[in-house]
């Protein structure tokens, strides 16, 4: 069995607590990996950092159950982090909501609560969530925003036999910077190791950690094979900070499928290797416009490349049009050879 950390909405604190459960984890010689539910590029990087192994994204609209399983069958326990609340998935009937992803592993929920402003209030609402859907088994409780000995002591007596593995105490210590589209990615904050062990022991402080690590232990769903053709049999792939939005999985797919992939760095003003398809991944160009634009050789290398030039993330994210801005308007004068577009990859 492995489980995974919902709550009723966002801002719950689902985050940090995952990140300390992680590193409580590792810190404890219990091996585990992660996961994050949707088409999230930020939080796992995060989840990577405290556990040490590779995070997965589970997303239950884009991804059929049976890649959900294929993906998520590994030797190691999983802790899947969800998004948004439990049950919040697309409009018109909420797929893809993190419970989908419970319902198609058959896993154990734990919802934190963020009971800052709430005693006996959090019962109902506890018991609302328990018996919403019988498919979404509701394993227990984490109190999270806990304002002192006796809130807490308020919130177990409300919650009578419901159980509860932990009640995480009021702290601003462990606040995360954030801007437009999540939190500020995990390589640009160079206290983050000092970050998550502080996080791990405030879960190991107030965490009953035996009854989770009971909770552990690895699925084993069986892989149904995956034939994905790559988009180009030699693939020079942007991979630094402006340029970090790719999912591991897919360049695994590829690579299984024969595919070469080049990484270079355009804030480092390499040049694209020669290939068959130049890839700018999602990011945050636009926090870096200048240093892009004054980089010369990266900036020629496109303008000379016979390559295909594809740009993801250009319906929602405002790193492409940013980059196109400066670079295929200000800079190419006309189009690279190999032409430009703009899409996103599948699944």
């Amino acid at each position: 069995m492995s489980f995974v950390i919902a709550a009723p909405s966002s801002g719950s604190g689902k985050t940090t607590i995952t990140l300390g459960l992680l590193r409580a984890f590792k810190n404890g010689g219990v091996p585990v990996h992660a996961a994050k539910s949707g088409p999230d590029y930020i939080d796992p990087r995060f989840h990577e950092a405290a556990c040490g192994q590779p995070c997965l994204n589970l997303d239950a609209w884009a991804m059929t159950p049976a890649r959900i399983k294929t993906l998520s069958t590994d030797p190691l326990p999983l802790v899947i982090e969800g998004a948004m609340g439990l049950f919040d998935g697309a409009p018109p009937d909420g797929q893809g909501a993190t419970a989908d992803l419970a319902r198609i592993l058959n896993l154990p929920v734990i919802l934190v609560i963020d009971a800052g402003k709430m005693a006996g209030s959090v019962a109902p609402l506890a018991r609302g969530f328990i018996g919403h859907d019988p498919d979404v088994r509701i394993a227990g409780i984490i109190l999270n925003n806990v304002g002192s000995t006796r809130h807490e002591k308020m919130l177990r007596r409300a919650l009578g036999d419901t159980p509860v593995f932990g009640a995480i105490p009021r702290t601003s210590s462990l606040s995360q910077p954030s801007r437009h589209l999540g939190l500020v990615q995990a390589q640009e904050r160079p206290d983050l190791d000092a970050y998550l062990n502080a996080a791990a022991a405030l879960i190991t402080a107030h965490c009953n950690m035996p009854a989770l690590e009971a909770l552990l232990s690895p699925l084993q769903n069986g892989t149904v094979p995956i034939k994905r053709t790559p988009p180009a049999q030699s693939i020079a792939l942007a991979q630094d900070a402006a340029f970090a939005f790719s999912y591991p999985h897919l360049l695994q797919d590829w690579k299984a499928a024969g595919a070469s992939i080049h990484p270079f760095s355009p804030l480092a003003d390499d040049a694209a290797p020669d290939a068959d398809l130049i890839y700018l991944p999602g990011g945050y160009p636009e926090l870096h416009a200048g240093t892009l634009a004054a980089n010369t050789t990266f900036l020629r290398s496109l303008r000379e490349s016979r390559a295909q030039i594809y740009g993801e993330c250009s319906d929602f994210s405002f790193g492409i049009p940013v980059f196109q801005k400066f670079f295929f308007k200000s800079h190419f004068l006309k189009k690279p050879a190999g032409g430009i577009t703009g899409l996103n990859m599948s699944f």
